[in-house]
């Protein structure tokens, strides 16, 4: 009450003052509002300006004094004699306040003991339109009218901080009566005297008790609930859920706020006896009363159900974690692992050589230990990776033999057993290995090898009841080693044929310098592919593709479309017409497919198709719904090529575009598949910019920008095929290209020969002077006979010395064989005859009739006989 009193006494007096404050600064707002009003008011100055201004603006004054709620309007000039004045004989007299502000042109307000009392009072001016102050008005209020207003408030705060206190009073004394009624009535040293009573019984008893609230934290725990469970004395207050040392099943218990009568928890070594009540049954939320009693004499009685339960819970988790890999190894370490130390001390798993291949067991014992675990390494049984012929007297051959587990409760009087490795066997009893279990690893009606349980620690030798556990927990794991043993057949026909159908050396080229990388993915082989395809002069075809899917099917489907790319390669096509044969041939083998086998058909398939130039250092490039290359500037811009996607190989019906773009020379070009990129814990956007930045550095080789594009993109285990091609670019310089336009008559072909005999002196290779000239003499002449201007020769000095002549007709010319009396048709024939190789190509302005010679000591075979050519420029066309 003294408290409230205080507080209400603080308040009454902040709120006076505040009262008082506000009163204060309203009535200055109020006399500088009234005051600003009436000085600019109209007819104001014409007033100023009369005879007797006193007379005009005293009834004004009034007038506006009674409507504006203030005590006094003073009109005055600019000596401070007034105009006018409430008490009419003040009028002409000096005003009392301050006029040198106002004078100045501001608004000032003062407190001042005026004729009416103590005043509050604004001043301001009068101003002319020229800005002159003329005179100056007064209005204000007096400071007890203002004081007046807070004394007419005051009954109502008296009345409130009374109506406070009242209601404080009457809380204060229901609080009281509640309390007495909640204490029956006790006073403090009753109270104090009960609950050291209460407490004092409470730790005595020898049975736990706990009390929760309806939140679930711990209000109280005995001493016995305490040493029961292994609480921390400062358990109390904390929620059930996070009490340290609390079991597991008894905090669900205590958090599920279920009746529980005898219910039967086990605690580390001992069984509780656990009966749990609401506090408060009718009441939300309520608590709970648990009493705990320690039976762990009953741990006897129950040993055999608990032995059950362990049982159980080892098979549950022999069922999660056997076979987690479709590995047969690992899947033989798992299941050596989950059963040491909880059934065995030690397990060995042995099993038949050709399993771990992947294939069907044969008749005979010879196996192979894939797995040893146990509760120590020093043991002396035969180690991992020993290949064992099991003797017909030992249990591991009749098992494997019969299918049916052998129990031995004691090695030592086991003489069959003896006799596989004497030596041995008496390491293994000295050390204490005393029983043995050989089950036999038995799936779809295949022994696929043999499970040992050897027990040394327990000085009990196993049972039929281990038996049976041995049986079921050999069973459950023989599935997944024979789902591991066809997954590993399957994978490694698929990766075998793969590899096999993929460049094993790329070919020899001087276009550009390439690193390439190709990684299975871990779920199965799949049909990522990649390749290097030299294409006449000098130029390069780089191509990367994928495949749907994975297994044997995608393996094959990918050896097919590579071979089409190949072949499609030697005619020499524009890239978007590849793409378009290419997308035929896969919708024909989906439509070969139908009615036959499902998976016989193509699921999906994309490709890129890019062909580089060294000469013109030009690339050209479309793609079928494949992912944008990347080109690598040599100063380390790093951009994704804008290159229309075009759809996927097999729908058919949509054409492909080409985009064409100048490389200089050391620009890198990048190839890859989704598989690098795309993962699940990052989006293909994501994945790009990571590839930007690993390729950001314009100093590397290709080989060294792959291992920088594997260390930051590469997955620890990939989900899907990764197939990575990086090229950079050289150039055929200037020096090693020759040009020349042919003028559209015979006699052109004399000069050619004349300036390609000279061009081969300057490279150093005058022993190709005939043959080249030869050639070019048949393929110019052609030329000029059946083709169109405009007629052009070239020479690309590579890693061989190509010839090609152009011309604007596209009429192709074919090889014959003519006979000894024939007058022609031997030109390509012999132009066939002394080059290494030779084909035409089409542009969009005509042809290209090329002819490649092997350079001198490149290797190349022994000279053609020309015997049979008698006529060098006969008609081929």
């Amino acid at each position: 009450m003294a408290i409230v009193v205080l507080l209400a006494a603080a308040a009454l007096l902040a709120l006076l003052l505040q009262s008082r404050h506000d009163i204060d600064r309203e009535a200055r707002n109020r006399s500088v509002s009234v005051a600003q009003t009436f000085a600019h008011s109209l007819g104001l100055q014409e007033a100023l300006k009369s005879p007797d201004p006193s007379a005009i603006l005293q009834p004004l004054a009034e007038a506006t004094r009674a409507a504006a709620g203030v005590d006094f309007i003073v009109v005055m000039d600019t000596q401070g004699i007034r105009y006018t004045h409430p008490q009419p004989d003040r009028i002409g007299k000096r005003f009392v306040g301050t006029i040198e502000p106002s004078l100045a042109g501001r608004t000032y307000t003062e407190s001042v003991d005026g004729p009416l009392g103590k005043e509050i009072q604004a001043v301001v001016p009068v101003t002319a339109p020229d800005g002159r102050v003329v005179a100056l008005v007064s209005a204000g209020l007096t400071v007890e009218n203002v004081s007046g207003v807070v004394d007419r408030q005051l009954p109502v705060i008296l009345l409130a901080i009374a109506t406070g206190l009242a209601l404080a009073t009457a809380g204060t004394a229901l609080i009281s009566r509640r309390l007495r009624r909640q204490t029956h009535g006790l006073g403090t040293q009753e109270m104090t005297r009960m609950y050291e009573h209460h407490d004092a019984v409470l730790h005595a008893v020898r049975e736990g008790v706990l009390i929760t609230d309806g939140d679930r934290r711990l209000v109280l725990a005995n001493d016995e609930a305490k040493r029961l469970l292994g609480l921390p004395e400062d358990a109390e207050g904390l929620h059930i859920g996070s009490v340290p040392g609390l079991d597991r099943r008894t905090a669900d218990l205590l958090l599920s706020g279920r009746v529980a009568t005898d219910e039967v928890l086990e605690t580390g070594d001992r069984l509780l006896v656990v009966n749990q009540r609401l506090t408060h049954p009718r009441s939300r939320p309520s608590g709970t009363v648990v009493t705990i009693r320690d039976s762990t004499e009953m741990r006897v009685l129950t040993s055999r159900a608990e032995t059950a339960r362990k049982r159980l819970k080892l098979l549950y988790d022999a069922g999660g974690d056997i076979g987690t890999t479709l590995d047969v190894v690992r899947t033989a370490e798992e299941l050596a692992a989950v059963a040491v130390p909880r059934f065995a001390d030690y397990v060995t798993v042995d099993l038949a050589e050709s399993v771990l291949d992947g294939d069907e067991p044969g008749p005979g014992a010879d196996m192979r230990r894939t797995a040893v675990s146990g509760i120590r390494a020093d043991h002396p049984l035969y180690p991992r990776g020993r290949l064992i012929d099991f003797l017909p007297s030992t249990p591991q051959a009749r098992g494997y033999g019969t299918g049916e587990a052998e129990l031995v409760p004691d090695l030592a009087h086991a003489p069959g057993w003896h006799a596989q490795d004497p030596p041995r066997t008496r390491a293994i009893i000295d050390y204490g290995i005393h029983s043995l279990i050989a089950a036999p690893l038995t799936a779809r009606g295949v022994v696929l090898g043999v499970v040992n349980f050897w027990r040394s620690r327990k000085p009990e030798p196993f049972d039929e009841d281990d038996l049976s556990l041995a049986e079921e927990l050999v069973a459950r794991a023989a599935v997944a080693m024979d789902n591991a043993r066809r997954y590993t057949r399957e994978h490694a026909l698929a990766e075998t044929l793969q590899r096999s159908l993929l460049p094993r050396a790329l070919p020899e080229q001087s276009a550009v310098d390439v690193a390439h990388f190709y990684l299975p993915a871990q779920s199965g082989v799949g049909g990522d592919w990649f390749d290097v395809i030299p294409l006449p002069g000098s130029r390069v075809a780089l191509v990367v593709g994928d495949v749907v899917g994975h297994g044997l099917h995608a393996a094959a489907t990918m050896g097919r479309l590579r071979t089409a790319v190949h072949n499609f390669s030697t005619l020499d096509l524009p890239p978007d017409e590849i793409l378009a044969r290419l997308d035929d041939l896969v919708h024909r083998i989906d439509h070969d497919g139908e009615g036959d086998d499902v998976n016989g058909g193509v699921l999906g398939a994309t490709c890129l198709y890019a062909v580089y130039d060294p000469v013109s250092q030009r690339c050209t490039m479309a793609r079928a719904g494949h992912l944008p290359p990347l080109v690598v500037a040599p100063d380390g811009t790093t951009e994704i090529v804008e290159l229309p996607a075009g759809p996927p190989l097999g729908l058919g019906g949509m054409p492909f575009e080409t985009a064409e773009l100048y490389l200089r020379e050391g620009s890198q070009l990048v190839l890859y598949t989704d598989g690098l990129i795309e993962e699940r814990t990052r989006d293909i956007t994501e994945g790009l910019e990571l590839l930007r930045a690993a390729l950001s550095h314009p100093d590397r080789d290709p080989q060294e920008s792959c291992r920088a594009v594997l260390d930051i993109l590469l997955p620890a285990r990939p989900t899907d095929d990764v197939a990575l091609l990086i090229a950079r670019t050289r150039t055929l310089g200037p020096d090693r290209v020759a040009l020349w336009e042919v003028p559209f008559e015979p006699s052109a072909v004399g000069s050619l020969r004349s300036l390609a005999a000279k061009k081969l002196d300057e490279w150093g290779m005058p022993e190709l002077g005939f043959a080249t000239e030869l050639i070019l003499s048949e393929l110019i002449t052609n030329a000029l006979r059946h083709g169109s201007a405009p007629v052009r020769v070239r020479l690309l000095y590579d890693h061989t010395l190509t010839c090609e002549v152009w011309d604007g007709s596209s009429t192709a010319p074919h090889l014959r064989y003519a006979a000894t009396t024939d007058e022609g048709g031997r030109g390509l024939f012999l132009v066939a005859q002394l080059s290494e190789h030779w084909g035409t190509r089409y542009t969009p302005e005509g042809k290209v009739i090329w002819a490649e010679l092997a350079l001198p000591g490149a290797g190349a075979g022994a000279e053609p006989s020309l015997a049979a050519f008698t006529v060098p420029d006969e008609d081929d066309f």
